[in-house]
């Protein structure tokens, strides 16, 4: 009898345990707390469970999932893929997942999904990958492809899921012709997920579309979170976000897309009238150096004549660009924690040069860096004609001197990063002296548009026709200076210093 009763209590407890795995699978959010060890935020449950009623009910719904950067959105990618995999291991189904390169974002996609199948007991030791592409759990897969221009991906089929990462970078006819197909046949419901950029892209255009579908059939396709919703349930992630609002400056491109989901216009000027009152200072320019104080500098390169002038004077309205070297004090932001807040600068001198033969500038700025001002680190313009003169300094100041060759890639980085500085409020120009150079530094500085384009990527510079942009490139070339500089956090320049400056000047 005790053996018998043994067997029914087995059975009995069996059945229970069935019955909780099949309460578990039937809910992707349960899934992922018990089985996965993952407890999923509100903004992460609702696509979710939204994007799952559509796959499981072949309503081959297009989604768009838009989340402030470090919210979870490749963690709600890789849960969904988990979860899909493992209950269609036994009757079959594949899912395709595309991003705009291989690598970083489609290994790190692998990488995620690789651990959920681990942590799931389900899967732990029972998951495959093929071919380098492929992962697979019984009878279903997930396929992992690039959407860059040349990656092979003609002939792949999703049945189940398809997913488009970082969709505002994603290549719009790329993704109409090559992936959107795959699809089709099986009417199968596709996710695009990412950020805004300039409300053209094909995540933010999609994103619209379902915006306007929603009000007409009530059927929520669209997902926005910006990092408020991430700072109500984290607080560490709330500090760390109004930091970057403070270092970018809340207008920043990059705060206004990553974290705030804003789009921005395609293009416009650069600096603003709110841009040009940061940048004006109080402090007087300044001929000489004041001891004890860190100085930085950055140099435009012009291309130089065959006939210069005499006296390689400064002609702001001739009809190629001058060189011009900005020289910039290094100050410590009020309230700022020294060695973890990015350090301030105030321009106190500029000299440009129009025309000017390098072999005869060369010696003057080398004079200039090294026995003048003493520059702890100077970023001089290598592109094109300036490789000669940058190389030219590299071997008179060494790692002082690091040339900057401007690309679409590192003429971006150099936009975000001027213009961070320009919104904290952490670079200002020395007050107006009624001089050349002030004039033309704040007319180009008026004059300067951005454009922006693909991949994020940001474009800046003075329309050729209005004039020259040489002036907001060595101001931008300083401010990368204090970036890649071994600076050491000098304390702002007092009334009694600046005092010394200005009768040094005289």
């Amino acid at each position: 009898m005790s053996e018998e009763r043994d067997a029914a209590a087995l059975g009995a407890l069996s059945a229970r345990r069935r019955a909780a795995l099949r309460w578990v699978l039937g809910d992707g959010e349960r899934f992922a707390r018990y089985l996965l060890g993952r407890q999923l935020r509100p903004y992460q449950v609702a696509p979710l469970r939204a994007i799952l009623a559509s796959v499981l009910g072949r309503q081959g719904l297009t989604f768009t999932v838009m989340y402030a950067r470090q919210m979870g959105k490749n963690e709600l990618s890789a849960v969904l893929e988990c979860y899909l995999l493992t209950l269609c291991a036994g009757r079959g189904g594949t899912l395709v997942k595309a991003a705009p390169t291989w690598r970083p974002q489609v290994v790190t996609s692998v990488v995620r999904l690789e651990g959920l199948l681990e942590a799931n007991p389900l899967t732990q030791g029972r998951w495959r990958a093929r071919y380098g592409y492929m992962r697979e759990v019984g009878q279903a897969r997930a396929l992992f492809f690039s959407g860059a221009p040349g990656a092979q991906v003609v002939g792949a089929t999703a049945s189940l899921l398809l997913e488009i990462d970082e969709a505002q970078d994603f290549d719009a006819e790329r993704y109409e012709k090559a992936f959107r197909p795959m699809g089709a046949a099986g009417n199968v419901t596709t996710v695009l997920y990412g950020t805004a950029w300039d409300g053209q892209t094909v995540l933010e255009r999609e994103a619209a579309r379902n915006v306007a579908l929603e009000a007409a059939d009530g059927v929520r396709r669209h997902f926005g979170y910006d990092w408020r919703h991430g700072a109500a349930v984290n607080a560490a992630y709330g500090a760390y976000v109004e930091g970057e609002r403070a270092r970018l400056g809340a207008a920043h491109p990059l705060f206004r897309t990553q974290y705030a989901l804003e789009a921005v216009a395609g293009t416009g000027r650069l600096f603003g009238p709110g841009h040009l009152a940061q940048l004006r200072g109080s402090h007087s320019r300044e001929r000489r150096p004041v001891a004890g104080v860190e100085y930085v500098a950055g140099l435009d390169v012009a291309g130089e004549e065959e006939a210069s002038l005499a006296t390689g004077a400064f002609e702001p309205y001739a009809k190629r660009d001058s060189a011009v070297l900005t020289i910039a004090r290094v100050v410590e932001q009020a309230g700022a924690v020294p060695g973890v807040a990015e350090p301030g600068l105030e321009v106190v001198e500029q000299y440009a040069w129009t025309g000017r033969k390098h072999r005869e500038l060369i010696p003057q700025v080398v004079d200039l860096l090294r026995n003048v001002w003493r520059v702890r680190q100077v970023v001089v313009d290598a592109t094109g004609v300036g490789g000669a003169v940058a190389s030219y300094l590299v071997g008179a100041l060494g790692a002082r001197c690091r040339p900057f060759v401007f690309t679409a890639a590192s003429k971006s980085a150099l936009a975000y990063g001027l213009l961070a500085a320009v919104n904290a409020g952490r670079v200002r120009m020395y007050a107006e002296d009624g001089s050349v150079e002030s004039a033309e530094f704040w007319r180009q500085c008026a004059l300067a548009r951005y454009e922006v384009r693909a991949h994020e990527a940001l474009w800046f510079g003075v329309d050729a026709r209005e004039g020259h942009d040489d002036f907001v490139m060595s101001l931008a070339l300083v401010v990368e200076a204090v970036r890649v500089a071994p600076v050491r956090r000098a304390r702002a320049v007092g009334p009694r210093q600046a005092g010394d400056a200005a009768e040094g000047a005289r």
